[in-house]
């Protein structure tokens, strides 16, 4: 037994220790506090690259405890897996630099960084959960860890805004908890396997496995802001910018999505889900979530909130691709859930600088923005050209994908919610785009930042630029060993057993 055979159970504990140490350091201890986040980060990123290879070679990874008796505590690693788990390592990294010039002489830094500490490593475990106990755990821990992140600010708006995030997850979470034990008393416990386990059980408990089934999706439909279940996310954008990359790119929403692909590809196994007519609700709750998102970020003015809306429908797209039967549309999905996020986390980073350096937080305030402060808004620019899905950014393989694997498996309709959603995009995306790059500067702003002769502090511009450069990359080299792209395909050819 080598060091390798725990290489799951160090990624998750490259966040989660620094994090428990955080919690006990004064507010005067800078460099230290700094020096752990930075090391947990980059500890977990080469851990990760190790994984990645690995993995790639085809090694398997699974530790397990026992936690009571016939219920295990697994982590495992496959190409799903690995394909989050390396999202969430990335983009935790350029967080962690963002949120540490982001809030540097705020009060209470060591708590939030505790627990941002504590959420990613939820994040980590979700993602290597190698059954469904372990899981929920993960999943309800994110609920608990995130929550005092919501709320940092400790204003009357944040604190309200914490108070709907925990009512609709701790909901969520209580009718996903009842699922699990429902279906844990059937067929006993589960673990996540390529195309599923649970067709064995589908002539003696089919009707059981459907209304489950729903149960999971409404659990896991909260976090994944699935209409009409996503009422927390907006009231969300409280937080701090770096809370809100991290909800948003990183953690809830993803983990939300990712338990729907689990749910439906290793739980449930496609052909079966398929089977018991369950594919095609999803996809109409899927479709209608893309839209309503769309139409209702038209009408924001608020840039957060806009970005917010924008969340709820971009992220359904994740749910359409699982939800629509065929390897394509698959592949476009699952794809989906990287290209998402690193396209998102540009933006959100790009509103907190206009927020902290300028102090705009309206649409309607971004009148020559672009002229004040050109490299931020050039790294907005990528994420919303990505979003509206225009070439060679990643967001346009998404699209494809989806669109053709559409077509290919008897749902044409699902290119008409494509175009619209992306004209929607064009129309909130692109109007932010001319008042930044062309319309006159409205009133004075500030000639220099005081950190600096930069547009903002390097730790507030650096992270945007990375991410922009990486949604573009992923893009440019879709079709190079290690994309996502390939990942996405390589998932997609094991669930359809191609």
């Amino acid at each position: 037994m080598t060091w390798e055979t725990w290489l799951p159970l160090l990624i998750l504990c490259s966040s989660l220790v620094p994090g428990l140490i955080i919690f006990g350091l004064g507010e005067e201890r800078y460099r230290l506090r700094t020096s752990l986040n930075m090391l947990g980060a980059t500890l977990k990123l080469v851990l990760t690259g190790v994984l990645v290879w690995r993995v790639y070679q085809g090694a398997i990874y699974k530790v397990s405890f026992s936690i009571l008796p016939g219920l295990e505590l697994v982590l495992h690693a496959d190409a799903l897996s690995v394909l989050f788990v390396s999202l969430s390592t990335v983009l935790w990294f350029v967080t962690t630099l963002y949120a540490v010039g982001y809030l540097e002489g705020s009060p209470f830094r060591s708590r939030f960084f505790g627990f941002f500490s504590l959420c990613v490593s939820s994040t980590i475990g979700i993602a290597l959960a190698g059954n469904l106990i372990t899981f929920l755990i993960f999943y309800e821990m994110l609920t608990l860890a995130t929550y005092p992140l919501v709320v940092h600010r400790g204003t009357s708006a944040a604190v309200r805004g914490g108070r709907i995030y925990l009512l609709y997850t701790l909901a969520g979470g209580t009718v996903l908890l009842m699922a699990v034990a429902w279906l844990m008393s059937l067929v006993g416990p589960l673990a996540f396997v390529a195309t599923g386990s649970l067709d064995a059980y589908g002539a003696t408990h089919g009707t059981e496995l459907r209304i489950i089934f729903f149960m999971l999706i409404a659990g896991l439909g909260v976090k994944a802001a699935l209409v009409p279940l996503h009422g927390w996310l907006p009231n969300a954008m409280v937080a701090p910018a770096p809370v809100s990359a991290l909800l948003h790119a990183v953690a809830v929403v993803k983990a939300g999505a990712f338990g729907i692909v689990r749910v439906v590809y290793d739980l449930y196994g496609i052909e079966f889900a398929r089977d018991l007519g369950l594919l095609s609700p999803l996809l109409v709750m899927a479709s209608f979530t893309i839209v309503y998102g769309s139409l209702r970020a038209l009408y924001q003015d608020d840039l957060k909130r806009r970005l917010a809306f924008s969340t709820v429908s971009q992220v359904s797209y994740i749910a359409l691709g699982v939800a629509t039967f065929g390897p394509l549309a698959s592949i476009g999905g699952i794809v989906h859930l990287v290209h998402q996020g690193l396209m998102k986390i540009t933006l959100f980073f790009c509103a907190g600088n206009l927020a902290e350096t300028l102090g705009i937080h309206k649409v309607s305030e971004m009148d020559g923005v672009g002229r004040r402060m050109p490299w931020t808004m050039a790294a907005f620019t990528v994420g919303a050209l990505g979003m509206i899905g225009v070439p060679p950014v990643a967001g346009f393989f998404s699209k494809w994908y989806l669109g053709l694997g559409g077509l290919l498996a008897g749902e044409p309709w699902v290119i008409p919610v494509l175009v619209a959603s992306t004209l929607l995009n064009a129309a909130y995306f692109l109007p932010i785009l001319y008042a930044a790059w062309f319309k006159p500067q409205q009133g004075a702003w500030p000639e220099e930042h005081p950190r600096g002769r930069l547009e903002t502090g390097w730790m507030l511009l650096l992270p945007p630029l990375v991410t922009a450069a990486l949604a573009l990359l992923a893009g440019l080299f879709a079709n190079t060993p290690f994309s996502a792209l390939e990942w996405a395909k390589l998932i997609a050819a094991r669930e359809y057993l191609l």
